[in-house]
């Protein structure tokens, strides 16, 4: 049974692009594991939301979207975006505003406040920094999800004229702010649990630290919101003494993520900061293909968690058959381990570890990727 004490409801939405293709392959490997380790998990293959629904019905998704979304324990989602390819140029294609804005309908209506992409350079994953100690990469960057530079408020006048005015306002609470860094705390004390005394960090207190948590702000230029981080930050870390502290913003950020991201523990930002990091970090841990992500809310299951790739639709090469399903199947070990199904996400994880490990990933397409993943479970 899942977390809940009954059968765990999923719906499985592919959306645009690559999204359709990966999401096959989830459904192969979903099959396998409900039948290996008798799961108690169904679910729904949903054909919204999409630029395939949109250019039907005239939007992404029904009304009532959400409405149904909360008839489910998790949803699973493919890729958003330009649906390709991108060799026909008379594809019906929506401006990202549109395309894109269901994933902040599902944020926001469900209350999925926190984003989780962890970044992990696994044995066999393509490794675009010289230095071998990019091999330690592993952190976690915890990135808002309800709040700050996303919210959508704001407006153009006058617009297509010389004297065009356009705003986009950014809004920060310190209820949202705390309850995002009170979680990035947690998840590095677990971290840390799981790590044990093996991995030191810099701490802008202690010296060095065991476990770190790392604040990223831009409070030289944006000083209201970044102050309001910094402030309640400093508020939370003694509550967590064995957890080292230290704070970048987020221009140092980037550029120390690729000096050295072996340096970071779990990194915790703003909506727009977060989303920025999280891209360079999936290429330091093997690139997009590799890169799994969850929304969620951590302090309650009363809605459900949204997962998806970091991964975008790639018009590029939607099609084709030449997508990596490994960041799909990733973020479907993290909805299992979500619902309650740790052995089976473990056993998941594992598998696409043993797979590129075997270092045949970059010469097969997305099916024959999730065959030799498939051989791995068996």
């Amino acid at each position: 049974m899942s977390v809940t004490g009954k059968a765990a409801r999923i719906a499985l939405m592919p959306g645009d692009g690559i999204g359709v293709e990966v999401m096959q392959q989830a459904v192969r490997v979903l099959e396998i594991l409900r039948d290996q380790d008798d799961l108690a998990l169904t679910w729904d293959l949903l054909d919204w939301p999409s630029t395939a629904w949109h250019r039907e019905h005239g939007q992404m998704m029904p009304d009532d979207a959400l409405q149904r979304a909360c008839d489910y324990d998790a949803l699973l989602l493919g890729a958003l975006g330009d649906p390709g390819p991108i060799s026909d140029p008379g594809r019906y294609r929506l401006p990202d505003g549109i395309s894109l804005a269901p994933l902040l309908t599902f944020r926001k209506g469900l209350d999925l406040w926190a984003c989780e992409r962890p970044a992990r350079l696994l044995p066999g994953a393509p490794r675009y920094l010289a230095d071998p100690r990019a091999e330690q990469v592993d952190m976690l960057v915890i990135r808002e999800n309800s709040e700050g530079e996303y919210v959508n408020q704001g407006g153009r006048l006058q617009q297509g004229t010389p004297h065009e005015v356009a705003t986009q306002l950014e809004i920060f609470t310190r209820r949202g702010t705390e309850r995002l860094i009170r979680h990035a705390f947690d998840r590095a004390r677990e971290r840390l649990q799981a790590h044990g005394e093996t991995r030191s960090f810099f701490c802008a207190e202690k010296g060095t630290a065991h476990a770190q948590v790392c604040l990223i702000t831009k409070r030289n230029a944006q000083p209201a919101w970044g102050e309001l981080y910094t402030e309640v930050f400093a508020k939370v870390a003694p509550e967590y003494p064995e957890i080292g502290v230290t704070h970048q913003l987020v221009d140092a950020a980037c550029m120390k993520f690729v000096q050295c991201p072996w340096d970071f523990d779990v990194v915790v930002a703003s909506n727009l900061h977060g989303d920025i990091l999280t891209d360079l970090a999936a290429v330091l841990s093997g690139g997009l293909g590799l890169a799994p992500s969850c929304n969620i809310n951590p302090d309650s299951r009363e809605m459900p968690a949204l997962f998806e790739p970091t991964h975008g639709s790639a018009p590029d090469i939607a099609g084709q058959g030449k997508a990596n399903p490994a960041a799909m199947l990733l973020t479907t070990a993290m909805m299992l381990e979500w619902l309650g199904f740790g052995s089976s996400a473990e056993r998941l994880r594992q598998a696409v570890a043993q797979d590129l490990l075997a270092g045949q990933s970059r010469e097969r397409g997305c099916s024959e990727v999730t065959d030799g993943i498939i051989a791995h479970l068996d």
